[in-house]
């Protein structure tokens, strides 16, 4: 049995993209290994079907971090008994890639995002430089990439005509088609009984346009918003709310296992992506929870970017917002609810795009890469 070692920077626990992975790679026949990282508050790990190693480190945030990770895995990879390594995410890849030369392993690399554009390295340009970097340097020797949308994938092609495999494969990140019965009532989780509830879950970081839904509660009636996830900008949210006296009509929540989650998702009746158009990696997104609202059936409102706009409107499973502003998100999510027809529509179309837009259907690219033959070691050269 092949082993397969895949390394990711967070602590594995909320990571809906590389459990799927690592279910599936089981289900070929791969004895799969994840490593992440493990906070001092990190929850307890579920029972899994697959083996996990979570590193304690020192430091938690910043350049130190990111040495220590690194230079943590490179030792681990180089001596742990494996035939194919994977790494998710450029702040992984440099480990990966020089252990993969050392060993001579095959090498896999699931880009989830566009790194270099992310808006953590907005005015940073030494740091974005730094990434950079890394990135031409092995990006160019990788055979196999995946990414989640085929506009990063297009990007990925254009910028490193001269890569050594493939075009990029694209394996979007969305939920298994199956649905769990919700069995627990919004009395049972303590939500609100009456009146509409609207979500907005995952990362909850800078530019993804929190802080205009929030405003927004000011002019939508008889509903509460729920925030459900951590990131960077809940301790400024909570402030917010307070300084706009939405205490009544805000809820938060911190994150959850993704099966709990679903039970939250379902008992809502409007899912938001809002994210803004401040970098190419938003720009481009395609988060899961846009999929994971269709597969709960609720209809979603979202930016009016390309890659969520588009299965927007060709699905029929809600509506795109202009401008991320207060009132334009108001202006929408009041014509979703208003409308009986509109709103009955889009939620007959989300449960029908969720049969599509389903991991069933992705798996199958991701077995053409994992089973095709390995490619021609090469040169242990960096």
């Amino acid at each position: 049995m092949k082993r397969v070692i895949l390394s990711v920077t967070n602590d594995l626990y909320s990571d809906q993209r590389l459990e799927k992975v690592c279910n599936s790679l089981v289900e070929m026949g791969f004895d799969v290994l994840l490593v992440g990282r493990r906070y001092t508050d990190s929850p307890t790990l579920p029972e899994r079907k697959f083996a996990t190693h979570r590193m304690r480190l020192l430091f938690r945030h910043g350049f130190l971090f990111y040495a220590e990770y690194n230079l943590r895995l490179f030792f681990y990879l180089l001596f742990k008994k494996c035939d194919l390594l994977v790494a998710n995410d450029l702040d992984t890849l440099l480990p990966n890639y020089i252990v993969s030369r050392i060993r001579r392993k095959r090498i896999i690399y699931d880009s989830h995002e566009y790194f270099c554009g992310l808006p953590e390295l907005n005015g940073r340009p030494r740091v974005r430089n730094f990434w950079h970097r890394i990135e031409q340097h092995c990006f160019p020797q990788l055979p196999d990439v995946i990414t989640v949308c085929q506009s990063i994938a297009e990007m990925y092609d254009k910028e490193y005509p001269q890569r050594s495999g493939e075009k990029v494969r694209v394996v979007r990140n969305v939920p298994l088609r199956s649905r769990q019965p919700v069995t627990l009532g919004r009395a049972d989780l303590g939500l609100p009984e009456e009146g509409r509830l609207i979500v907005m879950q995952g990362a909850i970081n800078r530019d993804r346009g929190a802080e205009e839904l929030i405003l927004a509660m000011h002019h939508i009636e008889n509903a509460t918003l729920l925030i459900i996830g951590n990131g960077d900008v809940i301790p400024a949210l909570h402030s917010l709310v307070k300084a706009e006296n939405l205490d009544k009509k805000v809820m938060f929540l911190p994150r959850m296992a993704p099966e709990q989650l679903a039970n939250y998702t379902a008992l809502c009746d409007v899912g938001c992506s809002l994210e803004k158009d401040t970098n190419l990696n938003y720009r481009y997104c395609l988060p899961n929870k846009l999929f994971d609202y269709l597969k709960a059936g609720i209809p979603a409102v979202v930016s009016d970017l390309p890659e969520m706009a588009r299965i927007i409107r060709e699905s029929g499973a809600g509506l795109t917002v202009s401008d991320i502003t207060p009132e334009k998100i108001a202006e929408t999510i009041h014509r979703l609810l208003s409308d009986s027809d509109l709103y009955n529509s889009c939620k007959r179309n989300a449960l029908a795009a969720a049969d599509t837009y389903c991991w069933e259907n992705e798996v199958e690219i991701l077995r053409e890469i994992y089973l095709s033959p390995s490619p021609q070691k090469t040169k242990a050269t960096f």
